[in-house]
């Protein structure tokens, strides 16, 4: 711990695990089993990865991986308690290394004498990596068992050693029916909350699968005493509602742009109508997402519909004049019309292509005829000797090569045949079959 608190205080933080009468109500209805979690049966039900384990009577290093709510301190608790294990606690928010080499050493003393420790390290996603290293010797060792909890993706926030040496499971974020029954279970522990059908289901949807969130609401509504039943809009005016869970910086926000990047390529506008919203209304920044929208335009739409690129560009000129929120319906605009277009991705891969031959043949001259020749020198050089003006033949089109000697004609760019392209992919294989034909320019 931090020197931001006593000894004392410490303890009472890291190890105790006794409820006090007066503790908030999301404490009092803490499950007293692995069988009481609600919403994790792919975990603790008969069949569950954490059941499995506690029959075997093995419990490994985990990472609890899940959003904020779904019962991940809970679980550590009654995971030691399943396995005879002593628990020990830790909140990387307050902690440092002084702090786990005390835990380090006090769980080598137990060993010797009595259970091993099961040390839950709430948040471990904020030790950085040196901090993370500490803990190797000693999960390799057996002189603890790591339990982490984190609501970031283990992938990117925690070592690769580390993640070697732990298995990670996935909480789910908790579904309306988990959510109900976790109401149930306060209404149990209290008195029935006075609420319509209606504002009971908006309480539900107002927790956004955050267990503890809802347990907290339920405990503002208790603390009124109302006799009369509240109804939806009086719900809402007495709850303050949850801020959706969205770190620009992290995985949230890759989630929301690829799903909304993948609806759109999937033509469901109103799929990608709802995954912009979410992006906006939890205050992702407006010009990124039309940077992406005018990514989209020419990664998955191209020459199938010009247009959509002019329609990103002036959605970003609209957002720009007008500010918000007025200019958002710009963005939506923007954003409809992308997954309404004509889709693909010919101009993409013609890019690709392009790039790596351009790498492997960029010094190749091109051919003599198609160089300009503003010096006499040029001139007896051959520069220019043969050219074609295009316009000037009867058919537009002169049937000249353009590509250095030596050097196979390509085909980088193949239309699709959807929206615009159909009809220029016609109008490339007409050249191409003029092409075939006795060319009439060098």
């Amino acid at each position: 711990m931090s020197d931001l608190f006593g000894d004392d205080a410490k303890d009472a933080l890291v190890s105790s695990v006794a409820i006090q009468p007066k503790a908030p109500l999301a404490d009092r209805l803490r499950p007293k089993s692995i069988d009481e979690i609600v919403g994790q049966a792919h975990l603790t039900g008969p069949d569950g990865a954490l059941t499995r384990m506690i029959g075997a009577g093995h419990l490994p290093s985990l990472i609890l991986w899940g959003p904020p709510g779904t019962g991940k301190t809970s679980m550590a608790r009654l995971l030691a308690d399943a396995v005879a294990m002593h628990f020990e606690a830790i909140s990387a928010v307050f902690s440092g290394v002084a702090d786990l080499k005390k835990m380090f050493v006090l769980a080598e003393q137990r060993r010797h004498s009595g259970p091993r420790t099961l040390l839950f390290v709430d948040e471990i996603h904020r030790f950085n990596r040196a901090q993370q290293d500490g803990f190797l010797p000693y999960v390799e060792s057996g002189v603890i068992t790591l339990v982490g909890a984190t609501t970031e993706n283990p992938s990117f926030e925690l070592n690769a050693a580390l993640l070697s040496r732990a298995q990670v499971l996935i909480l789910n974020r908790l579904d309306a029916a988990a959510l109900a029954a976790l109401l149930a279970r306060a209404e149990q522990e209290s008195i029935p909350l006075r609420l319509t059908e209606d504002a009971r289901t908006a309480l539900i949807e107002t927790a956004d699968g955050d267990g503890r969130f809802l347990l907290n609401q339920v405990e503002v509504l208790l603390s009124l005493g109302r006799t009369e039943p509240l109804d939806r809009a009086g719900l809402q005016a007495i709850l303050q509602r949850r801020v959706a869970i969205y770190d620009k910086d992290r995985e949230g926000h890759y989630n929301l742009i690829s799903a909304l990047h993948k609806s759109l390529r999937g033509s469901d506008p109103q799929a990608a109508l709802y995954y912009l919203a979410r992006m906006l209304v939890a205050g992702e920044e407006p010009l990124y997402v039309l940077r992406r929208l005018t990514r989209f335009a020419s990664e998955d739409i191209g020459l199938a519909d010009p247009q959509a690129l002019v329609q990103c560009l002036a959605a970003k000129d609209a957002y720009d004049f007008l500010g918000s929120p007025e200019g958002e319906l710009a963005i939506v605009q923007a954003c409809l019309y992308l997954a309404t277009a004509p889709k693909s991705n010919a101009a993409y891969k013609a890019q690709k292509a392009a790039w790596e031959k351009a790498r492997n043949t960029g010094s190749l001259m091109p051919p003599a005829h198609i160089l300009n020749a503003p010096t006499k020198l040029m001139k007896e050089a051959g520069y220019g000797a043969g050219y074609v003006y295009d316009p000037d033949t009867p058919e537009g089109f002169s049937r000249a090569s353009y590509w250095p000697e030596g050097m196979a004609r390509q085909n980088f760019y193949i239309p699709s045949q959807h929206g615009l392209e159909a009809k220029i992919s016609e109008r490339i294989a007409f050249w191409s079959k003029l092409r075939a034909q006795r060319p009439t320019g060098s």
